[in-house]
């Protein structure tokens, strides 16, 4: 059993949940924690809630920097180079002094710090350990390359052990003269229950015999929001009479992508439904529009966003840079179709357990729609074998190789 110490700026909070590194956090919390280890997860917290909060199972969840967060309430990265500064300089020695507590209790520790915003808290806790002769593993993970010109790379390699999600970051990290370790993401185990079969049946129902994409994510160009603006577009003028229910974020990029839908002509309608509506609702509200675009302005629940996934005829997951994939994962566990990109999905076949965009045409949309369109037999193969993909990414099968290369880290710093 470890001490794990998960250190990063999103945590499960709806102030800190921003986007895949939240999912991935707050699900390898309680991974760890059904594995028996001691966990506590340090990271930019909602300032009205406790500064230390104890969770079932042992799990404990340390909001830093509220006094920061006060002044700045639309979101953990509201205010960043503030928090950043302040995470940096006062989350070194409170490190170093829970792996002098546990190393008096006998315990061992392992510090998880993820992304550019903690690399310079990772080398401060890692410097002040050295000096004190503490001997804790300490991990630096890189899901992205967002920051990375923020990171001391020559120092940080130095001092800590570097890992990353998939293959093409590790090329990535190459770029910066760093070598590091792959490590899977994972997805939770709830992900894998069946989803009840009269959620997706409902919202099949709404669709009707229009093609129907969806697309959940960050309003970021990175995400290609654009493409799939155009993709639909184009399936509109193919005279397909295509529906795209999409859900973003708060982000300037809106802007961007509001006025290419109002250039390429596609009639938009806005549903906000209250945070607890269930697929049946969602369906209900759906089948009421007319447009080619139904915009989701509210927080989805998970059950009805696993039914969503399910139902639709395809789940635009295909990023311009994807560093791992996690929302395809997710797809596929739901036994959805997943239409990922060209870049970090490792675990990706086209057509074999998703589709793969292989070219910047938007109307390749279209190919693939009327491929499996002609081919069910293909459908129900890219949805089983979706499946079995996602399984193998459960985090209790992924945390068998964090556990080695912890091990192997602490014979090496003993």
């Amino acid at each position: 059993m470890w001490n794990v110490v998960l250190v990063a700026f999103e945590g499960p909070d709806r102030y800190s949940f921003v986007g895949g590194l939240a999912t991935r956090m707050t699900d390898l919390a309680e991974a760890l924690v059904a594995r028996g280890h001691r966990v506590r997860h340090i990271f930019i917290g909602d300032p009205r809630q406790p500064h230390v909060e104890m969770k079932d199972g042992g799990l404990v969840l340390e909001r830093w920097g509220q006094w920061i967060s006060a002044f700045h309430p639309k979101d953990v990265y509201d205010g960043e180079e503030g928090k950043y500064a302040d995470f940096s300089r006062t989350v070194p020695p409170h490190l170093a002094d829970l792996a002098a507590e546990a190393e008096r209790r006998g315990e061992r520790t392992v510090f998880l710090f993820e992304d550019w915003q903690t690399a310079a808290a990772a080398i401060g806790a890692a410097t002040i350990c050295r000096a004190r002769g503490l001997h804790a593993p300490m991990f630096w993970n890189a899901n992205n390359t967002y920051g990375f010109g923020r990171v001391d790379f020559p120092v940080l390699r130095r001092l800590v052990n570097i890992t990353t999600i998939s293959r093409y970051m590790r090329m990535e990290l190459l770029k910066v003269d760093v070598e590091s370790a792959i490590l899977p993401n994972g997805i939770a185990d709830r992900w894998l229950k069946s989803v009840p079969a009269s959620d997706p049946v409902a919202l099949r129902e709404s669709f009707g015999e229009r093609p129907t994409y969806v697309k959940v994510a960050r309003f970021d160009p990175d995400k290609r929001w654009l493409w799939a603006i155009d993709a639909i577009a184009a399936m509109r003028d193919a005279g397909m009479r295509p529906r795209f229910i999409m859900r973003g974020s708060r982000s300037d990029y809106s802007d961007v992508i509001g006025a290419r839908i109002r250039a390429r002509g596609l009639n938009v309608d806005r549903l906000a439904l209250p945070s607890t509506a269930s697929a049946r609702d969602l369906g209900s509200a759906i089948s009421t529009t007319t447009g080619e675009i139904v915009f989701l302005d509210f927080f989805i629940a998970e059950r009805t966003l696993r039914a969503l996934y399910a139902s639709a005829d395809g789940v635009l997951a295909n990023s311009e840079k994807e560093p791992f994939g996690l929302v395809g994962l997710e797809v596929m566990a739901c036994g959805g179709i997943a239409y990922v990109g060209r870049t970090g999905e490792d675990y990706a076949v086209p057509f074999g357990n998703a589709v793969v965009m292989q070219s910047e045409d938007p109307r390749e949309l279209i190919t693939a729609h009327e491929t499996l369109r002609s081919r069910p037999e293909l459908v129900t193969t890219l949805r089983s074998e979706g499946r079995a993909t996602a399984k193998r990414f459960a985090w209790p099968r992924i945390l068998e190789a964090y556990e080695a290369l912890w091990e192997t880290a602490a014979v090496l710093t003993s």
